[in-house]
């Protein structure tokens, strides 16, 4: 057998062999997403690959990643790299960087700090420590992301425009945009070139302080610098931008600027304009570069078909979205239970659960099974129309289902709240009871809030309960004056 480094080797005409026709088809990334790009069956076709032993070159590998990553598959991508490792493949600094995103995604912050303390010296250089970096700022880790660029600057790796950029999406996201102008007097300063997406975080954070004139300004001076080609998501960002604030007009006039900069035909592109169109309530064009969308790629991807049948669903064209449907359906090579969980939802807004559960049914014969979101749906429609049995019902699948990605399901806090003052307004201590046990399946921690509203209920009912204190003892939980009070009252000994 051939040393595994003999299989990963990027000699050409090892190369050249391959790419044909038939090494297209059986290219990893290919392989791995031939059953579409569900979480389960991407990861059992990459656990079919591991165990094959078979060969993949270096780059099928990074393409695979790539993919893995564009569609949130972090775990998978995870695993394909480690084990890619293990069998020999060298890993650049741009890798270990890729790698360490990765455990930050899928193991965490701490997992992710501990890879890079161990990467050899040598690997500590810009793109690292600007992987790190970014990681902190996806967590929102202010002081830590601040104190990493600090020493990013005493190190005089000689900083780009990428750790800047995670730092700004960090302010955005933190509730300061008001601190991005200085970071980009400081780029100024430093001679640091800015890139497309440095000039549209800048334009956000202007949006979101409500200074349109300020966005059209560095669009102006994008264009004056001329060291920075704006590109298709430069008048993306605008457009929404424009949408955001009302101004359709302008809107329109950046989409079509966003057309004239997609001469490469980019799927992602041609999404961003049916979803923009959409949201100016313009059915004609949604469907005119839908047209357009279908005629640059006949072998269209589940992916945009779900963007087209949400837009259509938002813009109510239910007939519209079932005939998309019924065209994805004609020739999906295999079923994709989120297009559904589209259909599935406008017929549950609408009132019409007979129609949903069909689907349902439908989508499971052909293979689809619910996930978690579809039970949330119809959860929502029980909850909505005061059917709680059924609704706690959902939410107790949906937890046993979990997410696509192997993570726990949770309910959303204002979904909680529901349920539980449900019950508190109909004494209901069995069914608080009840969802609280579901609940705990999900949760490692039920939290004060919770605890608060099942004594309430007790009260409410006029139940006690000989072990609450105990279990508020257990939780760690901290009531509020009124929660031990209540406490008191219903706590016999």
């Amino acid at each position: 057998m051939a040393s595994f480094i003999q299989k990963f080797s990027l000699k050409t005409k090892n190369i050249g062999k391959r790419a044909t026709k038939k090494y297209l088809e059986d290219a990893l990334y290919k392989n791995l997403f031939k059953e579409g790009g569900e979480e389960n069956h991407v990861r059992k076709n990459l656990n079919q690959f591991l165990k094959s032993h078979k060969s993949a070159y270096k780059w099928e590998v990074g393409k695979s990643l790539k993919v893995l990553r564009q569609r949130k598959l972090y775990t998978p991508a995870l695993k394909l790299s480690e084990t890619m490792e293990k069998r020999g493949m060298n890993k650049t600094i741009s890798d270990q960087a890729i790698h360490l995103d990765l455990v930050a995604k899928s193991k965490g912050i701490e997992a992710a700090e501990t890879y890079f303390s161990n990467l050899p010296e040598a690997s500590k250089n810009l793109v690292t420590y600007s992987a790190l970096l970014n990681c902190y700022c996806k967590e929102l880790m202010t002081e830590k992301a601040e104190a990493l660029i600090e020493k990013m600057k005493e190190l005089n790796l000689g900083l780009s425009s990428m750790p800047y950029n995670s730092l700004m999406t960090l302010y955005t996201k933190t509730g300061h945009p008001e601190k991005i102008p200085a970071i980009i007097q400081e780029m100024k300063a430093y001679d640091v070139m800015p890139d497309s997406y440095t000039y549209n975080v800048w334009m956000r954070a202007l949006s979101s302080m409500n200074d349109i004139s300020g966005v059209e300004r560095v669009i102006d001076e994008m264009k004056r610098d001329g060291r920075v080609a704006d590109d298709w998501t430069t008048y993306s960002n605008l457009a929404s931008i424009y949408a955001d604030a009302g101004l359709t007009d302008k809107a329109v006039k950046a989409l079509k600027e966003l057309e004239k900069k997609n001469a490469c035909r980019n799927v992602t592109a041609y999404q961003f304009l049916i979803t923009l169109y959409g949201r100016v309530g313009n059915l004609l064009e949604v469907y005119r570069v839908w047209h357009s969308l279908r005629l640059a790629f006949p072998r269209t991807a589940n992916i945009s078909y779900l963007n087209m049948i949400q837009v259509l669903v938002n813009l109510n064209d239910l007939p519209g979205a079932e005939k998309c449907f019924k065209e994805w359906e004609s020739g999906c090579p295999t079923y994709d239970i989120r297009v559904a969980n589209v259909l599935i939802g406008a017929y549950t807004k609408q009132g019409s659960l007979e129609k949903a559960e069909k689907l349902k049914e439908w989508a499971r014969r052909s293979g689809a099974k619910p996930n978690a979101k579809t039970w949330e749906i119809f959860g929502d429609y029980y909850l909505q129309n005061g059917d709680i049995k059924s609704a706690v019902d959902c939410v107790d699948k949906a937890i046993s289902t979990g997410r696509g990605d192997g993570g726990k399901w949770v309910p959303s806090s204002a979904i909680v709240r529901k349920f539980m003052s449900h019950f508190e307004q109909n004494k209901d201590v069995d069914g608080a009871e009840h969802f609280t046990e579901i609940l705990k399946k999900a949760k490692d921690e039920l939290g004060v809030d919770i605890f608060e509203s099942l004594i309430r209920t007790y009260v409410a009912s006029g139940k006690t309960s000989p072990i609450m204190r105990r279990r508020i003892k257990m939780e760690n939980i901290e009531l509020s004056e009124e929660g031990k009070r209540l406490l008191d009252s219903i706590s016999v000994e």
